[in-house]
C-alpha cells in the first residue's frame, strides 16, 4: 500500500499546491481531509482538470471543489476484495481508514493489478560502468578485460583457485563432465531432484544417468541412496565416471558424508551450484567442494549476467582446458589450426562486465532473499499443513527460492488449486522441479530412493511449491502473495489482518 504521510491536504490549500503536491508524491491522486484529520473524499488529477476548465484559477483553494464521499475498504480487506471495489466503480485507488474516520494507507490499482513474478533480474550500480567500458575499448567479442576480471574476482569470492566464465551453466557442465573423462557407455550418478540442464550434457556425451533421490533434511543428494547405489555399481564393476550433486535452491548438499563416499570409491564430483552461489556448507562456499564446480548466471539468477555459466576449480591445467576447448579449441598457430572438436563456450566481455557489477552486491543479494524467506514464515505464521525448506545447522541457504510444502487435508486445498489461485490473482509461482527419474527423457535411467521404500523427491514435487522470492520482491507485493495463500487456506481460528505484518 502507497504511503500517505506526503498526500494528504486540506481544503483550504490552492489548486496549484495540490497540483504540486501530485508532482512531489509521484503520485495522481491526494487525501482530502478536514481539521480533525478526517477523509472528506479523494483528490485526482481528472478532479484538478476539471476544476480548471470550470474556471477556477490555480490559486482557488480546494474547498471549491464538490463534496464526494470515497470508495473505502476495512484495514484487513485482501487483495482482491480491494481489487473487486476498484473494477466496480471504475476507479485507481481505494483508501483505508481507521475507526475515527482518518485515513490510514492507500491502494493503487497499479501495485495490485501487476504481476508478481518467481524471481526477476535485480541490477545494481556498476553494470553499465563495466558495459560501457567494455564499448569504450571496443571488447565486444568472448575475450576480453571483463572476462579476465570476472574470472578472477569470482574465483577469488568462493576461495577456489580458477575459473572459466562460458555462455551458460549448462556449458560448464558439459564442459566439466569432458574435462572428468566421461565417454559414451559410462555411467554419472547424478541428483534426480534438478532442472534437466544438470542432466542433459550427460547424454550430450553418451553417457548414462543415474538418478540418485534426495534426503529430507537437506531436499539435495541423499548420501543414504548414494553408498547403496555405489556400492551396487562396485559390485557390478560398473562405477561412475563423475558424480554430480545439485544445491537445490540456494542451499548446498550435505558434502561431508558425500565427499567421504566418492573418495572411498575415487569417484570423482562436480558440484552443480547452479542455484547455491552466495550459499555456504560448514563455513565454506557451495560449489567448491568438488574437482569442478559449476554456477549459473541466467535471468532468474541470484546474481545474473542475463546468460551465462562458471567454471571454477583448483587446478590451473583443467580449467585453462576448459578456455581452450570452450573456444572452438584453437590451436596458438598464426592460422587456424584445430587438432580436437571444441565448442563456442565462452563468455562475451559485454556479458562479463554485467556479471562484475552483479558480483559486487552478491551478498547484499543473499541478505535480500533471507529478508524474503523470513517475511514468508512470519507472515503465514499460523497456517496449517505448510512447512518451509529446512536448513540445518552449519548451512547458510542463500534462498534464492522460498519453497514449502503443502500437506492439503491441513491446509484446505490441493497444490494445483494453491498455484492457480495465486494465477488468478496475478502471482507466479511452480512446483518444486519435477524429478529426472520421471521424465520421459529419462524413462530408462536407473534411479535410487532415499530408503528402499521410500522416494523423498516424488513426495517433494507432489507437494512442494516455490514463491516469489527476488531480491527486488516489494512489501506490497509479499503481502499480496501471503494474503492469496491465506485466502486459500482452511481457517485455523488465528486472527490475522494484513495491517498486523511486519514486511519491512
Amino acid at each position: 500500500m502507497q504511503s500517505i504521510d506526503n498526500l494528504l491536504i486540506t481544503p483550504d490549500r490552492s489548486l496549484r499546491d495540490a497540483l504540486a503536491a501530485m508532482s512531489d508524491g509521484a503520485c495522481n491522486v491526494l487525501l482530502l481531509i478536514d481539521d480533525a484529520g478526517r477523509l472528506r473524499r479523494t483528490v485526482t488529477d481528472g478532479d484538478l482538470r476539471r476544476a480548471i476548465l470550470a474556471g477556477h484559477g490555480l490559486d482557488t483553494d480546494l474547498g471549491v471543489l464538490p463534496d464526494q464521499a470515497p470508495k473505502l475498504v476495512e484495514p484487513d480487506s485482501s487483495s482482491a476484495a480491494v481489487l473487486a471495489l476498484m473494477n466496480a466503480h471504475g476507479i485507481d485507488q481505494v483508501p483505508t481508514v481507521d475507526e475515527d474516520g482518518r485515513p490510514v494507507a492507500l491502494h493503487l490499482r497499479r501495485e495490485l493489478d501487476q504481476p508478481v513474478l518467481l524471481s526477476t533480474p535485480h541490477l545494481a550500480e556498476h553494470e553499465r560502468d563495466f558495459v560501457e567500458q567494455a564499448f569504450r575499448t571496443n571488447w565486444i567479442a568472448p575475450i576480453g578485460p571483463n572476462v579476465d576480471a570476472f574470472e578472477r574476482e569470482l574465483a577469488s569470492k568462493v576461495g577456489m583457485g580458477h575459473a572459466a566464465a562460458l555462455s551458460s551453466g549448462t556449458a560448464a557442465i558439459h564442459l566439466g563432465l569432458h574435462l572428468l573423462g566421461v565417454e559414451p557407455g559410462d555411467r554419472v550418478f547424478c541428483s534426480s531432484l534438478t532442472f534437466v540442464a544438470t542432466a542433459n550434457p550427460i547424454r550430450y556425451l553418451g553417457a548414462e544417468p543415474v538418478f540418485i533421490d534426495s534426503e529430507p533434511e537437506t531436499w539435495n543428494m541423499s548420501p543414504a541412496a548414494l553408498s547403496r547405489a555405489l556400492a551396487a555399481a562396485d559390485a557390478e564393476g560398473r562405477l561412475p565416471k563423475a558424480i554430480i550433486p545439485v544445491g537445490l535452491y540456494g542451499q548446498s548438499p550435505d558434502m561431508e558424508p558425500i565427499i567421504d563416499l566418492c573418495h572411498r570409491y575415487g569417484v570423482p564430483i562436480l558440484e552443480d551450484a547452479a542455484e547455491s552461489l552466495g550459499a555456504a556448507y560448514r563455513g565454506r562456499a557451495a560449489g567448491t567442494f568438488g574437482r569442478l564446480g559449476i554456477y549459473s548466471f541466467n535471468g532468474n539468477k541470484i546474481i545474473t549476467t542475463s546468460g551465462g555459466g562458471m567454471l571454477v576449480g583448483d587446478d590451473p591445467e583443467l580449467i585453462e582446458r576448459a578456455r581452450f576447448l570452450a573456444t572452438q579449441s584453437r590451436e596458438p598457430a598464426g592460422h587456424y589450426e584445430h587438432q580436437e572438436t571444441g565448442f563456442n563456450y565462452r563468455m562475451s566481455n559485454i556479458l562479463a562486465g554485467i556479471g562484475r557489477g552483479q558480483l559486487e552486491v552478491l551478498d547484499e543479494r543473499v541478505r535480500q532473499r533471507r529478508a524474503v524467506f523470513e517475511r514468508y514464515v512470519e507472515g503465514l505464521e499460523g497456517v496449517p499443513g505448510l512447512d518451509w525448506m529446512p536448513e540445518p545447522a552449519s548451512f547458510h541457504s542463500t534462498r534464492w527460492l522460498t519453497a514449502m510444502t503443502i500437506d492439503s487435508d491441513r491446509f484446505g486445498s490441493d497444490l494445483e488449486g494453491l498455484i492457480s489461485h495465486l494465477a488468478d490473482g496475478r502471482i507466479e509461482a511452480r512446483r518444486v522441479w519435477k524429478p529426472m527419474h520421471r521424465q520421459p527423457l529419462f524413462k530408462s535411467a536407473a534411479y535410487w530412493p532415499h530408503h528402499a521404500t521410500s522416494s523423498v523427491s516424488d513426495r517433494l514435487f507432489e507437494t512442494g511449491v516455490c514463491l516469489p522470492s527476488g531480491s527486488n520482491l516489494d512489501s506490497v507485493q509479499q503481502e499480496r502473495v501471503i494474503q492469496r495463500i491465506r485466502e486459500r487456506a482452511r481457517p485455523s481460528g488465528r486472527f490475522w489482518s494484513s495491517s498486523t505484518l511486519s514486511l519491512g
